[in-house]
């Protein structure tokens, strides 16, 4: 075979891997889940000579609660109800991506609105809230990790002009109740069950709405086979 005459730049590769990266975050599901952003992510580092990073990163969330065995997912998986955590594991991921200058956001919000979502969030989250009612409040999100589709679950990403501030997070959900096998869902919007941020201990950065409490699950799902 004849060899290509000219090859990709450093830099053309290392842009090309953060386009990969910023759609498998946005749309997890289609690009294989947290093992296709994780493999992004290793030859992302790779690029940059920084191969180590990734172990210091799994570390820190281990010792917040936000590793497991199956990788972040376990750590959703008695948290949030379903079986598959991808929207909710591209919003972590999406957090280191963040901090080495990958993640590319459709927004950013100025310093004090953001500061102002972070200090009203918990509140506001104490009652029930649709997707519709998190838009509304507080825009856009700076990203949107799933599809627009109203059926399926999704998770919402706000982040601050000034990139030292945690991005805050919106869980939501849609499906059926817990042992129903139904299509469509019954619910014409995604439910909010959580909110996160903060770089504390996992559980303590989830505020679960009344809903998500009503759906927590009571044992943990068995892991789907990887």
């Amino acid at each position: 075979m004849t060899p290509p005459t000219s090859l990709a730049t450093a830099e053309e590769i290392h842009g090309h891997l953060v386009d990969q990266l910023n759609l498998a975050l946005r749309r997890p599901g289609m690009y294989g889940g947290e093992l296709a952003v994780r493999i992004l992510l290793d030859h992302l580092l790779f690029v940059e000579r920084r191969p180590d990073a990734f172990a210091r990163q799994r570390q820190e969330w281990e010792e917040r609660g936000l590793w497991s065995a199956v990788g972040v997912s376990g750590a959703f998986r008695d948290v949030l109800p379903g079986r598959s955590h991808d929207c909710d594991v591209a919003s972590v991921y999406a957090e280191f991506a963040l901090r080495r200058g990958w993640l590319k956001p459709d927004r950013v919000l100025e310093k004090e609105d953001h500061d102002a979502l972070r200090a009203r969030v918990r509140r506001w989250a104490a009652e029930d809230r649709t997707w519709a009612d998190v838009t509304a409040e507080f825009g856009a999100p700076s990203v949107l990790f799933g599809g627009t589709n109203p059926l399926y679950g999704k998770t919402l990403g706000y982040l601050s002009e000034d990139p030292g501030q945690p991005m805050v997070v919106f869980h939501l959900w849609n499906g059926a109740a817990a042992g129903a096998d139904t299509w469509p869902p019954e619910h014409e919007q995604p439910l909010l069950l959580a909110v996160r941020f903060g770089d504390g201990p996992f559980r303590r950065s989830v505020t679960l709405t009344p809903e998500g409490e009503r759906r927590k699950p009571t044992t943990a799902e068995p892991c789907p086979p990887r």
